[in-house]
């Protein structure tokens, strides 16, 4: 029989808020969306820097209770106020465990995902994954150790997966990629839920409009980018695509909403004959901000290749943006192909050309960009939050029954 009534779920997170990434906006929505459908949430979570309060990066639902593990900020290249917590007793675990929970949800196979283990068999407790990155993405920041880091990372991967009695992968093709590597030994349940986002608020958001702000006449026509500036991103084959744009496009410009180790080159870039007052960078924002200054755009671009669901992409369109996004892991989860926005396809090696045509074939259509724009606003009740969080809570309860 399937239990029924409220939950106590407790979620570890190996990075949390004020940091802002794709994983801590997750984090937040499922704790907050939990609360809010009636469950009873412990959050376990490194504590922010000194003086520093976690926020929110605009989730909705009642603030989560949360036990804060000591931590330390991550030495470069991480980012300022990415904080990961020490792997040592505390308070925190110790309200855990008191907390007696029904469900542990890991967000991190770290440390963070080692604590969540051991408090899942010390409680009984089936113990859910959420596989939020696909580490082997960024492994070049390992330098010459990324050949055998690697290596060790996919071990240690597999040997975490088995442990789990289900893992979730946010998009459909990191699902299927980690069913087909458990293969045969395979014993959790590995299950696609993407993140869910607030549809209502993004639409009620208001814009910020950057024409102003960047120097720009009032019916300039600004495509954007959205994300954090780092070589994974492929944020600079966007510059170039857009330079193949601009050079027989005079009303067009480029919004680069973010910020990260790829800022210096990518204005250095920008600051070339061709691009010169071309393009305005925001540097990083609080989440809200960055989506608001997105959504006084036109349309939304992306080259990026190593996403596990194109959360960006999915809240681009409930903010009515058409999208165009090279094809990758995810992407096609969140667009719809011709339908809300343009999925690139095409060779690596072919470099700007496929997006730089695409995004051209959407500037010289005004018709084209309004009718994506339309559908993208119509179709997006499909990332609804709660929407999302009723099929998490589902799989919880799916597994409670198959343990009792």
């Amino acid at each position: 029989m399937t239990p029924s009534g409220p939950l106590r779920i407790a979620i570890f997170a190996e990075s949390y808020l004020p940091y802002l990434s794709g994983v801590t906006v997750s984090t937040e929505a499922l704790a907050r969306g939990l609360g809010a459908a009636g469950h009873e949430v412990l959050l376990v979570a490194p504590r922010p820097a000194a003086g520093v309060e976690p926020g929110s990066a605009g989730a909705v639902g009642p603030e989560p209770r949360t036990a804060w593990l000591p931590s330390f900020q991550v030495p470069g290249p991480a980012p300022a106020g990415y904080r990961v917590p020490w792997p040592r007793p505390s308070a925190a675990l110790r309200e855990a465990a008191a907390f007696r929970p029904q469900i542990v949800h890991a967000q991190s196979p770290f440390t963070s995902g080692l604590m969540a283990r051991r408090l899942a068999r010390r409680a009984g407790a089936p113990l859910v994954f959420t596989h939020h990155t696909r580490f082997g993405d960024y492994r070049h920041y390992l330098g010459p150790l990324s050949a055998p880091g690697a290596s060790l990372l996919d071990a240690y991967l597999q040997r975490f997966w088995r442990g789990c009695a289900a893992i979730v992968a946010p998009g459909s093709e990191l699902a299927t990629e980690i069913s087909e590597r458990l293969s045969r030994q395979r014993r959790a349940v590995v299950r696609t839920i993407p993140t869910g986002i607030e549809v209502a608020a993004l639409a009620a958001l208001p814009e910020i409009d950057p024409r102003p702000m960047a120097g720009w006449s009032a019916d300039a026509l600004v495509v954007t980018t959205l994300g954090r500036l780092a070589p994974e991103k492929s944020v600079d084959l966007v510059l170039e695509a857009f330079a193949d744009v601009a050079a027989d496009e005079a009303g067009v410009q480029l919004q680069i909403v973010g910020g990260g180790p790829s800022e210096g080159a990518l204005r250095a870039r920008a600051a070339q004959p061709d691009l010169v007052g071309r393009v305005h960078f925001t540097g990083q924002q609080p989440h809200a901000a960055a989506l608001a200054m997105a959504k006084g755009a036109d349309l939304l671009t992306s080259a990026s290749r190593t996403e596990t669901q194109g959360l960006v992409l999915a809240e681009a369109l409930a903010l009515g943006l058409p999208v165009v996004a090279i094809d990758g892991p995810g992407v096609t989860d969140s667009v719809r192909d011709g339908i809300d926005g343009l999925v690139v396809r095409g060779n690596p090696a072919e470099g700007a050309g496929p997006l730089a045509a695409a995004l051209r074939s959407l500037v010289r259509d005004p018709a084209r960009r309004s009718a994506l724009a339309a559908e993208a606003v119509a179709g997006s009740d499909r990332f609804d939050a709660p929407v999302r969080i009723a099929s998490m809570v589902a799989l919880y309860r799916e597994l409670l029954a198959r343990q009792r």
